[in-house]
C-alpha cells in the first residue's frame, strides 16, 4: 500500500509563495503518475498539476506560469511550488498518484492514492 503524506500548507498573503511537498512511500508502477489536486468549501475538487516520471507536466490553465510541480526521486518526494498567490488560490491541497494511463491527457487520469490534505488560505 502506497502512503502519501502532504505537508507546507499555510497561510499567506496575496502575491506570496508556499511550497507544498508530499512524501511518497514508494516509487512503483502504480505512482508512475503524481499530481495536485485542490477543492475550495462549496466547490468541485480539481486538478492542479501532473508530473510523469519521466518529467513531462500539466497544468490547470488557472496556475500556469504560477506554479511548479517536481519531484525528486532520491527523496521519493513530490513538490508544487505557487508563485503570485492569489484568493482564489484558497482551498484544501491534495496530493495524489497513480498509474501512467491518462497522464499526459489529464481528464483520463484516475489516481489510485491520495494524500491526507494540506491547507492552503491566501488572504487579499
Amino acid at each position: 500500500q502506497v502512503q502519501l503524506v502532504e505537508s507546507g500548507g499555510g497561510s499567506v498573503q496575496a502575491g506570496g509563495s508556499l511550497r507544498l511537498s508530499c512524501a511518497v512511500s514508494a516509487y512503483t508502477y502504480s505512482t508512475t503518475c503524481m499530481g495536485w489536486f485542490r477543492q475550495a468549501p462549496g466547490k468541485e475538487r480539481e486538478g492542479v498539476a501532473r508530473i510523469h516520471r519521466d518529467g513531462n507536466t500539466n497544468y490547470a490553465d488557472s496556475v500556469k506560469g504560477r506554479f511548479t510541480i517536481s519531484h525528486d526521486n532520491a527523496k521519493n518526494t513530490l513538490y508544487l511550488q505557487m508563485n503570485s498567490l492569489k484568493p482564489e488560490d484558497t482551498a484544501m491541497y491534495y496530493c495524489a498518484a497513480g498509474a501512467p494511463y491518462g497522464c499526459y491527457s489529464g481528464s483520463l487520469w484516475r489516481p489510485n492514492y491520495w494524500g491526507q490534505g494540506t491547507q492552503v488560505t491566501v488572504s487579499s
